[in-house]
């Protein structure tokens, strides 16, 4: 029930609105939010620190940090004038949509995705137009997908797509593109462990917004450092929805830094896509166990029972997964991410147990 107090003060679009949570847990085995396993080495961590204690702590940060686009340049072979940085890529997701949507206009979201998609643009006002996944396989519905692009102001896509896995080909992302009236987004923040990027369609696409994060791959979720790589006259347009100074000093300096001094961190994504193989593979001769391919570093399954329980039953056992049975098509699933040999050993021992105690 609505508080009355706050009846005509927050808008409908708010307060209609499911809120994005996520309940804190501690766990042995952490596997629920496609964080990397592998630390930034301690000698690197500690040059970071380093650095930062050289630099005023009084002033802001630059208004644009030069420096640090100008590493992610070299890093992507993007041009400058082309990057945007944000306090995490949530942040450019809304800056795009804040500069794109609103009231009666149109945003194109598969579903079943990351939630926030669909609370921000609603948020905003923004009409949705959901567009399900294959339920067989969970492929993008390209077809679908284009025609209602036709007709939108936005299309948002998740690729390789959280939380099911799935890779949207190139071919397919290029008629996407064609079709679309308006912005087409796609979130790369899983690019690295799918052998894929859309970046060479940027040349060719004025309407094609990449995101990108250092959460994943670049184990570095604890600070929150996100970039956009857009055409030019694009960024320019959505830089004025971005808010200033919203990366601090020290994310600036640990980004440019995991970028030029820290090789070790490429090392750890061919690990976890053989990681990966490995438990899909596991996973597959279980019995009762139905596991989807993935292109990220985390695997969708699903049990005959309901999530709720085998998550509960895991964490009791010391593993924590994400549980997922909440969204579209996902009834008893389970999302797991990579995490290192002996962390999945551990929760395929606990998953047997699971799948034996409730038998």
């Amino acid at each position: 029930m609505p508080d009355p107090l706050l009846s005509g003060i927050i808008k409908s679009q708010v307060s209609q609105a499911a809120a994005y949570t996520l309940t804190h847990f501690e766990a042995d085995v952490k596997l629920d939010q496609n964080e990397s396993p592998y630390e930034l080495p301690r000698e690197l961590k500690e040059r970071i620190v380093r650095r930062i204690l050289d630099r005023d702590w009084r002033r802001y940060p630059e208004f644009v940090p030069h420096e640090t686009i100008r590493c992610l340049s070299r890093f992507t072979g993007w041009v400058e004038d082309g990057i945007l940085v944000g306090n995490g890529s949530n942040e450019l997701i809304y800056a795009t949509l804040i500069a794109t949507t609103g009231p009666g206009r149109k945003v194109v979201i598969p579903q079943p995705t990351f939630a926030i998609y669909k609370l921000m643009a609603s948020i905003l006002g923004a009409d949705i137009v959901e567009v399900s996944l294959r339920p067989s396989d969970f492929s993008f519905d390209v077809d679908q997908i284009a025609r209602a692009a036709a007709g939108a102001d936005v299309v948002i896509l998740c690729s390789p797509n959280s939380p099911t896995g799935t890779l949207l080909p190139r071919r397919d992302a290029e008629r996407i593109l064609r079709a679309a009236k308006g912005l087409v987004i796609v979130d790369e923040a899983y690019h690295e462990f799918s052998g894929q990027t859309l970046q060479p369609l940027l040349d060719d696409y004025e309407n094609l917004v990449l995101l990108r994060t250092f959460s994943k791959a670049r184990a570095m979720a604890g600070l929150r450092f996100g970039y956009m790589l857009a055409r030019p006259a694009l960024t320019v347009e959505l830089q004025k929805a971005k808010l200033p100074y919203s990366v601090n000093i020290f994310t600036l300096a640990a980004a440019e830094m995991a970028i030029e001094d820290n090789p070790a961190l490429d090392d750890t994504v061919p690990l976890l896509i053989a990681e990966r193989e490995r438990l899909r593979t596991e996973l597959g001769r279980r019995e009762d166990i139905e596991v989807f391919p993935s292109h990220a570093n985390f695997l969708l399954i699903r049990t005959p029972h309901p999530s709720r329980i085998v998550f509960e039953a895991l964490y009791a056992k010391g593993v924590l997964v994400r549980d997922v049975g909440g969204y579209q098509q996902l009834d008893r699933a389970l999302r797991v991410s990579v995490g290192t040999p002996e962390e999945n050993d551990r929760f395929l021992d606990a998953l047997d147990q699971t799948m034996e105690g409730i038998r």
